[in-house]
């Protein structure tokens, strides 16, 4: 249990820091280098790597295997889960809050990456602790037992949530996304509604106003539009279609000739981009095999969203109700049952 004085100060943190890190729930977008990252490698150990036989038996990652709820759950050679993880990480940070979660299940075999965004208030179990936020799993594990862990226990929790079996994890941050879009010489971003910011990272940004239609943004730009929240309908459901148009205008620009032959830089630049990963090069060139030559992100990135509704619940964390989200549980097991299962 969490001691009365380190449940104050948590608190104080938790507070803080989403006053200066209410951003990254774009974390989706590192998909979009790790997809094509492989293809700088070429065809090394070719069959080997293929992903129908590099993705085969795979491991899963905590407590969460363990699961009886993913009993029945069939693996598929060619098939793999993995969570991409928004958080507020600065360089030389130890512990961090998870601002972002993005569960992908893809299949290599038929070329389909279905995308699900779970928010970070999302009510999630923590073991030990009981009931609480997802965004506080990450942080108090790591402040007891670690990075790594901490990291673990966060898949562990969204696993248990939703059934499903991850093998992979990839973290990011803020300055992660600004730096990919600004190495491949920014994107076009197709904006399905009108986007005024209102939280802007940076002062200088607060009230600038995007019309519906195509932009031409750079890095910047794309971490503040995704990072917009308030003006956008359905809020967090609105900010899930503006990460959907982000991560589609970053995988066609990485996918253009002139960008290909930048992916090895880009691949040695892996640490700029990502806080955590436990995906291995031979994972990534696995990936870039599969997608070379046959990626479409427009019609195979699919994002399907989950309604949720807010509640002030008791967080046995902090010994103190808040607000929560609360997930609609038939249509959370539909949607898995649907898009992430084999």
């Amino acid at each position: 249990m969490v001691k009365k004085n380190e449940s104050s100060n948590s608190r104080s943190d938790f507070r803080k820091s989403r006053k200066r890190h209410r951003v990254l729930r774009y974390v989706l977008l590192t998909l979009a280098f790790l997809l094509v990252a492989g293809t700088a490698f070429g065809f090394y150990e070719y069959h080997r790597l293929k992903p129908e036989n590099h993705f085969s038996n795979l491991k899963t990652i905590g407590s969460a295997a363990n699961n009886t709820n993913l009993k029945n759950y069939k693996e598929k050679a060619g098939v793999f889960n993995v969570l991409l993880i928004g958080s507020d990480a600065r360089k030389g940070n130890t512990v961090s809050h998870t601002d972002s979660m993005v569960l992908i299940h893809a299949d290599m075999n038929n070329h389909t990456y279905n995308m699900l965004s779970i928010p970070r208030d999302t009510r999630v179990y923590m073991q030990g602790y009981g009931y609480t936020k997802l965004t506080s799993v990450q942080y108090i594990s790591q402040v007891k037992h670690g990075t790594k862990q901490g990291i673990v226990d966060a898949v562990t929790a969204v696993s248990n949530l939703t059934g499903v079996p991850i093998h992979y994890y990839a973290e990011t941050n803020y300055w992660g996304l600004q730096y990919m879009v600004d190495a491949i010489g920014g994107i076009q971003m197709n904006l399905p509604f009108k986007v005024t910011l209102t939280h802007a990272w940076y002062q200088r940004n607060n009230g600038k106003t995007f019309a519906p239609g195509v932009h031409n943004l750079n890095g910047e730009m794309v971490a503040e539009l995704t990072h917009e929240r308030y003006s956008l309908p359905g809020t967090d459901y609105g900010r899930q279609q503006l990460q959907q148009a982000a991560l589609i205008g970053i995988a066609k620009k990485m996918m253009q000739p002139s960008n290909v032959t930048r992916l090895p830089a880009l691949s040695r630049s892996l640490s700029k981009f990502l806080v955590a990963t436990n995906m291995s090069t031979e994972d990534m060139v696995s990936m870039g095999l599969g997608v070379k030559g046959d990626f479409h992100p427009e019609q195979q990135i699919k994002y399907r969203q989950v309604k949720g509704r807010s509640a002030t619940m008791y967080d046995d964390l902090l010994k103190a109700n808040n607000s929560q989200v609360i997930l609609d549980k038939t249509e959370l097991q539909a949607t898995i049952k649907k898009y992430f299962s084999n």
